[in-house]
């Protein structure tokens, strides 16, 4: 069954509510004039999302508010609406963990209301932190086939260069001839001839004098 976003309005002025009302007709509307009458709201209804006036009944403000909000119901999307609040407000309210997720000025253009409420709801919240998950996860996908790639990439090189090795002898490893071979560096050949050593694949003798040189 489909179901009805769930909006929270926090706004005092009727006549903002009714613009609320007029563009928000497709969900269910909970309304609060202040910030304490919407604490107490929370603990009968969770909405899916919170509209936020500044300016609120009893000459409460509402970003006072916003930081327990996002406590209560870290995943719910918060829009801020203010005609008051000057740029270091708006940016403050939208900055930190406990942030709006869009601040919107008075007049209301009812269509950047309602294509703004439509955005939060489909991607904020929770879809906001599946995909924050799914980054993660892929991000440490990517970087265990990283490693993986580089590990194996780095035995390879060493079994050829004791290959290599085995059939030069007695002669001692030219170290930059096969850093050219290989196309890495020479402190890349030198540490992988030490963990073949250390991994007793390959006889220490080889390796005095540091190798050769062209």
């Amino acid at each position: 069954m489909f179901k009805i976003a769930k909006a929270l309005i926090i706004e005092d002025d009727d006549y903002q509510f009714e613009i609320y009302q007029e563009a928000l007709e497709d969900y269910e509307l909970i309304r609060a004039k202040s910030g304490s009458e919407a604490l107490d709201l929370l603990k009968e209804h969770a909405p899916d999302l919170i509209i936020l006036d500044h300016v609120l009944e009893k000459g409460e403000l509402g970003l006072d508010f916003l930081p327990t909000f996002k406590d209560l119901l870290p995943h719910v999307p918060v829009i801020v609406i203010s005609g008051a609040l000057e740029a270091h407000q708006q940016m403050q309210a939208l900055m930190g963990p406990r942030r709006a997720h869009y601040c919107i000025m008075k007049p209301l253009d009812l269509d950047d209301l309602q294509n703004t409420v439509e955005v939060a709801l489909k991607e904020c919240g929770e879809a906001e932190i599946i995909r924050q998950f799914e980054s993660l996860e892929k991000s440490k996908r990517v970087d265990a086939q990283e490693i993986f790639s580089r590990s194996t990439d780095r035995l390879s090189r060493q079994t050829q260069l004791m290959q290599r090795i085995q059939q030069n002898q007695p002669n001692r490893p030219n170290i930059s001839a096969l850093a050219r071979e290989f196309k890495v560096a020479r402190k890349t050949i030198l540490r992988d001839l030490s963990e073949l050593i250390r991994r007793g694949q390959l006889d220490a003798s080889m390796m005095n004098g540091g190798g050769q040189e062209d």
